[in-house]
């Protein structure tokens, strides 16, 4: 990565670092996310910033944006759009919903119903719309970055696999360490710093950006690495399911992309053992369901698949 592409991206986490103290590889990954072209989800308990960080991301990237809250009532349509009957021309005309944009925030999106979940599956893998009859193109880029509360809480409702696997990263931020909340306390509240925050990028950059990404070399042993990774998942008996072809494709995206960060022109297997916890723990889950077992499940992983020689 040469210094023109480095400085903005330097630019980008010192602002995001701003608003979230002390967090500085939650970062990175999900600026790694969204590099990959991946879609991202925050989850952790109310009150830790996954809406400020969310709200932060889409002001240093410069995309345009939109903001919905879900709620238990909203509908399909209040998110794509509907028909509306124009009498001047007597036909119906589809009137876009907060979709039809470049980066979405969907704020707690697991207090809406799972059929509201579900209008959110063909965007964000086809990134495109079917709405009668007609498919229509979503802005490029394309990006749902979500935040949900953990599924215990009151009102919320537990994000199918199939949604799940459509977000390339899940980013927990947990609570600041006694140094960061002590700075927290004493500066601005983060929500008054939003609106300070400049757009570093905008999407043309962006997009060179995630091309250059798909330059970064992958070499046969690392590709052998990552593979041995997602087969040890599916020849566990003690895990629902293994890592899909899709969480393996996710992978060889996101570690190119952290290593883009570093300014690196190759991935390193530290580069995958960085952002496969990110990639995999919404994905596995051990049969007994024991609770937060994805993150546990990981770090098993990295410690039974060697690294490369």
């Amino acid at each position: 990565m040469n210094g023109a592409r480095a400085e903005p991206l330097s630019q980008v986490v010192a602002a995001l670092d701003t608003i979230i103290i002390g967090k500085p590889q939650q970062v990175r990954l999900c600026l790694a996310c969204l590099l990959a072209r991946g879609h991202l989800l925050i989850e952790d308990v109310p009150g830790v910033g996954k809406t400020t960080l969310a709200h932060g991301l889409a002001r240093v990237l410069g995309l345009s944006w939109q903001r919905v809250q879900f709620t238990s009532d909203l509908l399909p349509a209040d998110i794509i759009g509907v028909p509306i009957f124009d009498r001047a021309t007597q036909q119906f005309q589809f009137r876009q919903g907060p979709l039809f944009t470049q980066l979405l925030l969907a704020d707690e999106v697991n207090r809406a119903s799972p059929r509201t979940q579900s209008a959110l599956l063909e965007a964000m893998e086809e990134r495109q719309v079917s709405v009668e009859r007609a498919t229509l193109k979503l802005p490029e880029p394309f990006f749902v970055i979500a935040t949900q509360n953990p599924h215990e809480q009151l009102g919320t409702f537990e994000l199918p696999e199939s949604q799940l696997d459509r977000f390339l990263m899940r980013v927990s931020l947990g609570y600041p360490d006694t140094q960061a909340e002590r700075r927290l306390l004493a500066g601005r509240e983060p929500r008054e710093l939003l609106d300070t925050l400049p757009a570093v990028l905008d999407a043309g950059a962006l997009l060179h950006m995630q091309n250059e990404v798909r330059d970064v070399h992958r070499a046969g042993p690392l590709l052998d690495y990552l593979q041995q990774l997602v087969a040890h998942t599916r020849a566990r008996t003690d895990l629902k399911l293994g890592l899909s072809p899709r969480a393996g494709l996710g992978l060889m995206r996101a570690a190119p992309a952290y290593a883009y960060l570093d300014g690196r022109h190759a991935v390193l297997p530290e580069d995958v053992q960085a952002v496969l916890p990110a990639v995999a723990t919404h994905r596995l889950q051990r049969r007994d369901a024991v609770p937060e077992s994805g993150r546990s499940i990981a770090a098993e992983l990295l410690r039974a698949v060697p690294v490369p020689t």
